[in-house]
């Protein structure tokens, strides 16, 4: 049985983005562990608190941050400006390159995943959720089906 999956923690204007399509790319100044083909949890940070959706990676690149802007400057979604004070005084970035990406038809609230897990916390930046959290708080369940809209079965993919 696979043992985590990834929850990342987005900025709401940005994580609209990702599911509007106009942003392809999640920038990251830390490599979280993830690979091609993974699931990764989209939560939006305050004031919305909630799951949103999902995206899978396609790949992950690194570089320094102006050898990253040239890949990504049309598929970030953020402007120069927000590009640079972002990275400013790192060595190196990182690009999850997003492959597909499923919004949830009700997003998952902070107070329902504590009604369901007293003890969940939500990431400041990502962390990883075991697949006994995922059961708990009822995540994992959302991203195994194979109804329009949703991600289908990849219970190895989604949970490695």
């Amino acid at each position: 049985m696979p043992d985590r999956a990834l929850l990342l923690s987005i900025r709401p204007e940005y994580a609209k983005k990702i599911f509007d399509g106009s942003k392809t790319v999640e920038l990251r100044r830390v490599r979280p562990r993830v690979a091609r083909g993974d699931l990764v949890l989209v939560y939006a940070s305050a004031p919305v608190k909630a799951v949103l959706g999902a995206f899978e990676v396609a790949r992950v690149r690194s570089g320094t941050p102006t050898s990253l802007w040239n890949i990504v400057v049309s598929k970030a979604g953020v402007t120069r400006r927000q590009f640079d004070a972002y990275f400013l005084g790192a060595k190196t970035g990182y690009a999850i390159f997003l492959k597909r990406k499923w919004l949830l038809e009700e997003p998952l609230g902070l107070d329902k995943l504590r009604k369901r897990q007293s003890n969940f916390r939500p990431p400041q930046s990502y962390h990883y959720l075991s697949a006994s959290q995922a059961d708990r708080i009822g995540i994992r369940k959302l991203f195994q089906s194979d109804t329009p809209g949703q991600p289908p079965r990849r219970e190895k993919a989604a949970w490695n």
